[in-house]
């Protein structure tokens, strides 16, 4: 019986050469794209916005709090690994701001309808979409101007900080029952709106400042210390008041800065009474 002769492609000998070329490095492996690596904690944001909306409906407060809190931390993570790694890019852009509407609008937006809005029927729940459709407007206002903020300062309050100083709020009176529930539902009504209006606003609100900065910016970066300390220490209720000494102080700025500008205008430009007197007495 005639014998078959043995396929060259698969001899002993071939494979010894496809071996030795994968270990010279002549068979490349495919490579990942350095753009994966912060899209990965992109994604992981994102998980933990719809964690924390399944804990809402399950009545579970304090747990889908601290998810959006983690949401964000996942959210700085991402953009100093992005920075880091030099790996920018329009698609994970789009991905950040698609995360962020998850873990930052609908999330809040749907802790605060199950926390304490969800009484007044269809008003609680128009209500409580005014964080997601403010936090949609501002996310789509960054992405159209490219330059949502300046240099020192975000255009409006950022929506990670909404979003925290809401669950930080849930989380305190969810476990601390110092307020009747008339007055937590009132004190819920309020921040609601307020967040939602400050999301659209022009009222400026500090960056973060990285390393490099500390000394350039001190009173800003012991701000920001002593924020992290009440943090450490009283946990959400130090959370809460941190974030509102943070929106405080962007409007009180706002303010300040508004009136101070009108007044400058008021001196510069005379009024018709002193340009009348004025031309009175050039003519006598």
């Amino acid at each position: 019986m005639h014998k078959a002769e043995p396929n060259p492609k698969f001899s002993r000998r071939n494979r010894f050469k496809a071996k030795r070329r994968f270990k010279m490095g002549q068979v490349k492996m495919p490579r990942v794209s350095r753009s994966a690596f912060p899209s990965t904690f992109t994604v992981m944001n994102m998980l933990c916005g719809y964690g924390s909306i399944i804990c809402a409906e399950q009545r579970e407060y304090a747990l889908a709090g601290w998810f959006i809190i983690l949401a964000a931390v996942f959210d700085t993570i991402d953009g100093f690994i992005a920075r880091l790694t030099n790996s920018s890019s329009e698609f994970g852009v789009e991905l950040d701001s698609l995360s962020d509407l998850v873990s930052f609008g609908a999330a809040p937006s749907f802790l605060a309808y199950k926390f304490g809005l969800e009484q007044f029927g269809i008003w609680g729940a128009a209500l409580s979409s005014a964080l997601m459709v403010g936090s949609g407007l501002r996310l789509a206002r960054f992405n159209v101007q490219l330059v949502g903020f300046s240099k020192d300062y975000f255009s409006g309050l950022p929506t990670p900080s909404q979003a925290m100083t809401l669950s930080s709020f849930v989380i305190w009176t969810s476990g601390d029952y110092f307020l009747t529930m008339e007055q937590m539902t009132l004190a819920l009504v309020a921040l609601t709106l307020t967040l939602s209006v400050l999301m659209v606003s022009t009222v400026k609100y500090d960056l973060l400042p990285k390393p490099k900065e500390f000394r350039k910016y001190p009173f800003k970066t012991a701000a920001f210390a002593l924020g992290f300390l009440a943090i450490l220490l009283f946990q959400a209720k130090g959370f809460f008041f941190a974030m509102c000494f943070y929106i405080a102080f962007g409007i009180a700025r706002y303010i300040y800065f508004f009136f101070s500008e009108e007044i400058s205008d008021n001196r510069a430009e005379p009024s018709a009474e002193s340009l009348h007197s004025s031309s009175t007495n050039s003519t006598n």
